[in-house]
């Protein structure tokens, strides 16, 4: 990295300078380390070596950094690069204007699905600063404006997906409002900079917070390159207090708001041809549920995108449904599509589009949705292991309560329920009846029970995640049990901690904690 920076003293742009050091910063930027973070391992550990190597172009590489970094970065960073600059090592005059630019405007391009918002900021250097004697040539480029371009989309949650830059401003906007006013799925329009900061900022956390869960795949290739900048560029922005665009669409959605959006529909004309009323209530419970928790309070957004994600994805993972449902979904879905459009205002474009995506996907619903009573389950027992209907969690409690069928000692255990705290501990007791003699007993079931809960709950994600690890290396369930009541009762109530301390198991030790 320091080698590379010896290219930012040939630089004469402020803005060609920012744009290398953050593609540098990006070459780590949403990788994991198994043991430390990755921004404080390269990222400030790549800030001490340039300040122990004192050069013009460790300089160089600081001031960039102590602007485009992470505020423990840039702090480093900064600091560093005021020793170095006391001591007289040389500069390129870029370094005075970096970051020093101003916004010129913010605009967005909207397509009618809602899917994704196209943000596109303007920014100009503040002015050029004379010539110095040493160096009597003015600095190319004048002003510099730019725009920083990130697409926000709302079928991954509101991440930030894709991120670049462009020098040709005017261009950029004039083709943006050509390809509006020729496309009725289109809208450009300004955009209040508050409101483009307060929705940039919450696109990048998720972004963030994506990446944990599922790894730098989710972005475009080129993102990684551009965050930094963008980073620098959104604090660049006044601050406001307006929410992001997707949340201004809908109030939040209460239960008794629900279930009138639901009533208002089953009375529509596009829910008339419906046969099953109880299977169509029922679905359409599930459609609008998913667009209030899962779409910003957005149920009347409609998409080929958004319903197939529904469809094939969603409630494949997350949802129980008996035979009606799996069979009444598809023309629900269909159903409601015709109704929000008309309550929408969707171009009849992009009803057909939907629609023919939704017709698509019910071939492959059949397939992509597996009921687990053909797995040879039995309903009544799934019910109990999934009174929330939360198909995801199967898994992970059936792993925590494997006993909930036959008789122990006089007990039914079909008559048992493990979301409920009495039953769940009887369960437990039954599930360890071979290590009643020992002393500690009451203490390790306490904690046998604090896994299962946690388990139960999902909380962290990260538990059984691990725990699936070391199943997948052959361990036996009793091992992988009390490998994490070894590293909860380590970590205590820290949540980071533990779903830190839970991402860093590879495998059970010789002598696993007992």
């Amino acid at each position: 990295m320091l080698l590379a920076a010896r290219e930012l003293l040939a630089v004469r742009s402020p803005l060609d300078a920012e744009l290398m050091v953050s593609d540098m910063l990006g070459a780590w930027w949403g990788r994991r380390l198994r043991r430390g973070d990755v921004e404080e391992v390269l990222g400030e550990g790549l800030v001490d070596y340039a300040a122990k190597a004192g050069t013009p172009a460790a300089l160089t590489l600081l001031i960039a950094v102590a602007y485009l970094g992470t505020s423990r970065q840039a702090a480093k960073a900064e600091g560093a690069a005021l020793a170095l600059m006391e001591s007289d090592v040389a500069r390129p005059r870029w370094a005075d204007r970096v970051g020093a630019v101003k916004p010129q405007g913010c605009y967005v391009s909207r397509d009618a699905y809602g899917d994704e918002d196209t943000v596109v900021c303007t920014f100009a250097y503040r002015g050029t600063p004379g010539p110095r004697p040493a160096d009597p040539a003015p600095l190319a480029g004048g002003d510099d404006p730019h725009a920083l371009v990130v697409v926000v989309d709302y079928n991954m949650g509101g991440m930030a997906r894709d991120a670049w830059v462009s020098s040709e401003v005017d261009r950029l906007l004039e083709k943006a409002g050509v390809e509006a006013a020729g496309d009725p799925m289109l809208a450009f329009q300004e955009l209040e900079p508050q409101q483009a900061r307060a929705l940039l900022e919450f696109a990048m956390k998720v972004t963030t917070e994506s990446l944990v869960r599922k790894g730098p795949e989710l972005v475009s290739d080129g993102y990684s390159a551009f965050h930094a900048f963008a980073r620098a560029r959104i604090k660049a922005l006044p601050p406001g207090r307006k929410r992001p665009a997707p949340l201004l669409s809908e109030a939040p959605y209460s239960r008794d708001r629900r279930a009138m959006l639901a009533a208002e529909f089953l009375a529509s004309d596009a829910a008339e041809h419906l046969s099953d009323p109880s299977a169509a209530s029922r679905c359409a419970d599930h459609i609008i549920d998913y667009g209030c928790d899962r779409d910003f309070n957005r149920p009347l957004r409609v998409s080929p995108t958004k319903c197939r994600t529904f469809l094939l994805d969603w409630l494949p993972r997350k949802v129980l449904l008996d035979p009606a449902e799996q069979e009444a979904m598809p023309h629900v879905l269909s159903s409601w599509v015709r109704f929000a459009a008309r309550r929408t205002g969707l171009p009849e474009e992009g009803l057909k589009a939907t629609l023919d995506a939704v017709w698509e996907a019910t071939g492959r619903f059949t397939e992509a949705y597996r009921d687990p009573t053909t797995f040879g389950l039995d309903r009544s027992l799934v019910r109990r292991l999934l009174p929330d209907g939360d198909l995801s969690a199967l898994p992970r409690r059936a792993f925590a309560f494997p006993f909930l069928e036959g008789l122990h000692d006089g007990v039914d255990l079909s008559a048992l329920h493990p979301a409920e705290d009495a039953d769940r501990r009887v369960l437990l007791e039954i599930d360890h009846a071979a290590e009643r003699d020992r002393p500690d007993f009451a203490e390790h079931l306490a904690w046998h029970e604090e896994i299962a809960t946690r388990l139960w709950d999902g909380d962290p994600d990260q538990m059984w995640e691990a725990a699936q690890r070391l199943l997948d290396l052959g361990h036996d369930r009793h091992e992988v049990l009390h490998v994490l009541m070894e590293i909860a009762e380590r970590i205590g109530d820290h949540p980071d901690e533990l779903a830190a301390a839970l991402d860093d198991i590879a495998d059970i030790p010789d002598e696993p904690p007992r």
